[in-house]
């Protein structure tokens, strides 16, 4: 390397760690809340082998402790007067040692998930203690300290919203080092959970979040994404908090160009774009991918379809017409 361009050098490497620095510092204060110890004695801690929220709403955890320690054990998880108790099971280790784990759905206070199973939490922050009989009968008690944090790069996030909730269940630490689960409410949302591009149409599937079943109720609209103005409606197919109902194509064409749009529904006196949000997936443009797909309407027209997940997460629709309708086929039909 040049002797003239070594200051650029060493000035573009100092500027890359400040903005590193920035960075982590920035991740570390998504993750942390106020101290819990309030100033009291430090009390018996243990830290996790393993702890995770997989999958949106998969509690998984696993603690090593001597073997013969444990008769049984149990991960309890308290928020005010709310306690919650988690049985562990104990497997012994050929090191001598015991593993407690456990594998558990987490739900939240929903009507749409009183009849799965797991434990169920409420908004707010959870603290864990780590409750342990030995054989003799006597109960021992521990807090959980904070888990080393997962790495936030990768095809997948850490945490996303849970898929059968829409409520987000993260693990964060303390500024004194302890363990706890955030858990947010589920906020308004449309979640788009399968579409059928057919020869003839294309039907979208998806469930609201955050309302109560009565006000899942509305139209359906395709509102072009640039330009324009325009929108079309539908009327969808309710089932209690889900929506079915078919992308008005034969309102979209009669252009000789490709026009972009995203899908909207109605509810609770809300427009609620409808989108893939409740996915681990990091980048769903990448990894959803869908057909091209030339359609026949019912006006005779053939269509040009491509229905993809942008990189957002929105469903939107590009369409253009190939052959339009001859004024023949509009007046028979």
């Amino acid at each position: 390397m040049s002797d003239s361009l070594l200051p650029y050098a060493v000035g573009a490497a100092k500027r890359a760690r400040k903005a590193a620095v920035r960075m982590r510092r920035r991740v570390e204060r998504l993750h942390t809340v106020p101290a819990i110890g309030g100033g009291l004695r430090p009390r018996a801690h243990i830290r996790p082998v393993h702890f995770s929220i997989s999958g949106g709403r998969t509690l998984n955890f696993a603690v090593a402790v001597a073997r013969g320690r444990a008769a049984s054990a149990a991960l309890v998880l308290t928020h005010g007067s709310h306690r919650v108790e988690l049985p562990l099971d104990v497997e012994p280790q050929a090191d001598g040692t015991a593993l407690l784990t456990a594998t558990a759905p987490l739900r939240y206070d929903t009507p749409a998930e009183t009849a799965r199973r797991g434990p169920v939490l409420t908004s707010g922050l959870w603290k864990l203690t780590l409750l342990l009989t030995d054989p003799q009968g006597e109960t021992h008690r521990a807090a959980i300290t904070a888990f080393a944090e997962p790495a936030a790069d990768g095809p997948t996030r850490v945490y996303s919203p849970s898929p059968t909730s829409g409520a987000l269940f993260r693990i964060v630490r303390s500024v004194d080092g302890f363990a706890l689960i955030k858990v947010r409410a589920p906020r308004r949302h449309a979640e788009f959970t399968d579409f059928e591009l057919r020869w003839d149409r294309m039907t979208v599937h998806g469930r609201v979040y955050g309302l109560a079943a009565e006000d899942a109720r509305g139209k359906a609209e395709a509102v072009l994404r640039r330009g324009g103005g325009g929108s079309v409606s539908a009327t969808p197919e309710w089932d209690g908090d889900r929506f079915t109902f078919d992308v008005p194509f034969d309102r979209m064409g009669g252009v000789d160009h490709a026009r972009v749009w995203e899908l909207f529904v109605r509810a609770g006196g809300q427009r609620l774009k409808i989108a893939r949000q409740f996915t681990d997936v990091r980048y769903p443009r990448r990894v959803f991918r869908t057909p091209i797909r030339i359609i026949a309407l019912d006006n005779g027209s053939l269509m040009r379809v491509h229905a993809y997940v942008a990189a957002a997460g929105a469903l939107v629709v590009s369409c253009v017409d190939v052959i339009q309708a001859s004024p023949s086929t509009e007046e028979v039909a």
